[in-house]
């Protein structure tokens, strides 16, 4: 078993290596003077099983060539076996045709990911299940819900809490953290009456002098997020928090959350923090590394990942 890192995670990488007890295998992975990537694998890799660590997250297009360029390296090296391991999957939320002559690109990444020589893939929270249905090689599709209930217990230890679904699409994810907490789920149901007016967020379930713990797998601009806080502390929430499992956190997002009335905004490092994440107040950090880890010793090792979650 080797564990090969590329550039856009790096200290994920290294936090699996130190779980594993495992050196990171020597690569190169630099750019030539018009940006093209070049990747050469330091050590033999003829026989072995590899996991390469690369989260296609900012910039999504140099990250994903990075990993594609990578799988090929190796598969031209004569690896045994070859899983990209990807904590953030880029692209994962163009899963459908969203209009007429639009794209489905997270199916145009999965097909490219496998033709470059993957095997495999392990990857954490897809944003949407079917995804999985896109690749035609083994997928495993890990769930950060244990670590964020463990800290929820540890945090919220005996206070009156209730899980919150930003939206009706991720209502199953949110109820399944309740029902491990043995919390209430309320759900917000937003809509935008016409166009150009803002958007009207009702909330499905009583709020007032709770705990609000909102649920959600991805948080970009963070728009929807600070609204629905606002929304919740409005009805009477006691304190409104949020655990997210990918903080992409683009443009002002970081500053927009620091202006709002969340309490705290977790996320996992499936995507490395920037420096205006790591000292904004109310974001931390959970790690997934050891879970991600553990996947990959039980793939190696032909166990079972799934009993993971039991």
């Amino acid at each position: 078993m080797k564990v090969l890192s590329c550039n856009s995670n790096r200290p994920i990488a290294e936090a699996i290596s130190a779980y594993l007890n495992l050196p990171l295998t020597s690569a190169s992975i630099r750019r030539f003077s018009d940006m093209e990537v070049f990747v050469e694998i330091n050590e033999n890799v003829r026989g072995e099983d590899v996991f390469v660590i690369q989260s296609t997250s900012y910039p999504a297009n140099d990250n994903l060539m990075e990993l594609l360029v990578t799988l090929d390296a190796l598969r031209r090296g004569s690896a045994r076996r070859i899983t990209a391991v990807l904590p953030y999957f880029g692209y994962a939320r163009q899963d459908r045709k969203s209009g007429p002559r639009t794209p489905i690109s997270a199916k145009l990444v999965a097909n490219l990911i496998t033709e470059a020589g993957a095997d495999r893939v392990l990857t954490l929270d897809l944003h949407a299940g079917q995804i999985q249905g896109f690749f035609d090689i083994p997928l495993d599709n890990l769930y950060a819900a244990p670590v964020f209930n463990k800290d929820i217990e540890e945090k919220y230890n005996g206070d009156d809490i209730m899980m919150v679904s930003p939206d009706v699409g991720g209502v199953v994810r949110a109820r399944a953290i309740a029902k491990r907490l043995d919390a209430d789920l309320a759900i917000i149901d937003k809509r935008r009456e016409r166009a150009g007016e803002s958007e009207v967020m009702n909330i499905i379930g009583n709020v007032k002098d709770r705990r609000c713990i909102m649920i959600d797998d991805i948080i970009d601009s963070g728009g929807t997020l600070c609204n629905a806080a606002t929304a919740l502390m409005d009805s009477g929430a006691k304190s409104v928090a949020a655990y997210i499992t990918h903080g992409v956190l683009s443009g002002g997002a970081v500053a927009r959350i620091t202006a709002s009335p969340l309490e705290t905004l977790v996320s996992t490092d499936s995507i490395m923090a920037t420096e205006a994440v790591r000292v904004a107040h109310n974001i931390r950090q959970l790690t997934i590394a050891p879970l991600i880890a553990e996947a990959m010793r039980r793939i190696s090792d032909e166990n079972s990942v799934s009993s993971l979650f039991n």
